[in-house]
């Protein structure tokens, strides 16, 4: 089977969950016989993947692609018509456009047999293609506009693009039950045409020579030797990541129990205001910022946590609390995100509720045999989440679309 794959970034040019579950996916498929083609916005290496074709947009970096906006669509999309003429300035809309123009280019040149589209980003490309080839529409949905703008009303225009992509698709994917019910109940879409696809989890996809560094974080090691706990997230600052209520969390934790040392692995637009509400909050020594960390870095901030909290106001899914788990942390998750969908040995709160937040990290902290007893549990359960099973299911879902689209 050909599949035109459109997705916004693979590793390890990756901002977020979206590139590595694009890459794990397309590298499962590909052991299943799938000849894949993976269109791409920038230029870069991926000397990682042999598996798939990746084609290049434009001449755009990866740093030049991070710097469009993409999670603050409310700035940078203004205009709902593509510009005719992208033009020599770098925005989220003229890429959109030459991305469009690439792949009319491709389908005319190249047979497929699916389109396969992640996200808002890639959705227009995948309906022109759609329209120009009658091949099936799937569109995959990592997040929508309401988990990205935190529950808020979000941007017009993107709800309008994903809106018109999920009306066009022959089948839409949504990473959990709560994405799901979004696309039934906040876009009106049947919920038949909708298929629960978990992400999955490759533990040797770490297997790579990594140790951790313990210099890294001698400031925090040297608090744990004094029997202190680290409690750690890793991801954007961003509104829908809900860091101001787990900041809250941290002060009522510290109130009641003082060897707690918070870590806040990340950037985006919040950073200043979280760092100014720590200050506030009389918390800042207790709190330790790192920005933003890739690779070696990324996996030492797991390494050196005890506890990951995942404080999402909507999160799809919510990837790094696996990796998380691989890493030796006990993992709290707030009822609003999706990976709590698939994991039982979790302790769960709402993202507003940061008095049982605090209640939960302050029983962890202070029961080492619960704490061990929970990342013990947690082992066992997501290395069952593979993403060969996974590839398998979208394959079936291919010929489904594949045998409708004919019909």
């Amino acid at each position: 089977m050909k599949i035109l794959m459109l997705g916004w970034e693979l590793p390890p040019h990756n901002s977020g969950g979206l590139g590595v579950a694009c890459y794990h996916l397309s590298k499962s498929l590909a052991l299943r016989g799938a000849e894949i083609d993976f269109v791409v916005p920038y230029t870069a290496a991926h000397p990682e993947i042999n598996f798939m074709k990746i084609h290049a947009v434009s001449s755009l970096t990866p740093l030049e692609r991070n710097n469009l906006g993409v999670y603050d669509s409310s700035r940078t999309v203004v205009n709902r018509e593509l510009p005719d003429i992208p033009g020599g300035d770098h925005n989220i809309r003229t890429i959109q456009r030459r991305y469009v123009d690439f792949v009319e280019n491709f389908v005319s040149d190249t047979e497929v047999d699916v389109i396969h589209a992640h996200d808002w980003l890639t959705m227009e490309a995948g309906v022109r293609a759609k329209e120009l080839t009658g091949k099936p529409l799937i569109v995959h949905v990592h997040a929508t506009e309401f988990d990205r703008s935190g529950e808020l009303t979000g941007n017009p225009i993107v709800h309008e693009i994903e809106q018109t992509a999920l009306l066009m698709a022959d089948r839409i994917f949504a990473v959990s039950s709560i994405t799901k019910s979004i696309i039934v109940h906040r876009y009106g879409i049947p919920a038949d045409k909708v298929e629960v696809v978990y992400n999955g989890f490759d533990p040797a996809h770490f297997n790579d020579g990594y140790t951790y560094d313990e210099h890294t974080y001698r400031y925090l090691e040297s608090l744990k030797q004094e029997g202190f706990t680290v409690v750690a997230t890793v991801t954007r600052f961003t509104v829908q990541k809900g860091l101001s209520h787990l900041m809250h969390a941290a002060a009522k934790v510290l109130e009641q129990y003082d060897k707690v040392v918070f870590l806040f692995a990340g950037d985006g637009e919040q950073r200043d205001e979280l760092i100014d509400l720590a200050a506030r909050l009389g918390i800042s020594d207790r709190v330790v910022f790192t920005g933003f960390v890739r690779g070696k870095l990324w996996r030492d901030a797991y390494s050196v946590a005890d506890i990951f909290v995942m404080s999402s106001v909507s999160e799809p899914f919510g990837l790094t609390a696996l990796e998380a788990a691989h890493h030796g942390n006990a993992l709290m998750i707030s009822r609003q995100s999706g990976v709590g969908e698939v994991l039982q040995s979790i302790f769960r709160f709402d993202f507003w509720d940061a008095e049982l937040l605090a209640d939960q990290i302050i029983g962890l902290a202070t029961s080492p045999a619960l704490l061990g007893e929970m990342k013990r549990n947690i082992r066992d359960e997501y290395a069952r989440l593979s993403w060969h099973d996974i590839a398998s299911q979208c394959l079936s879902q291919y010929t489904r679309a594949h045998v409708g689209a004919v019909v």
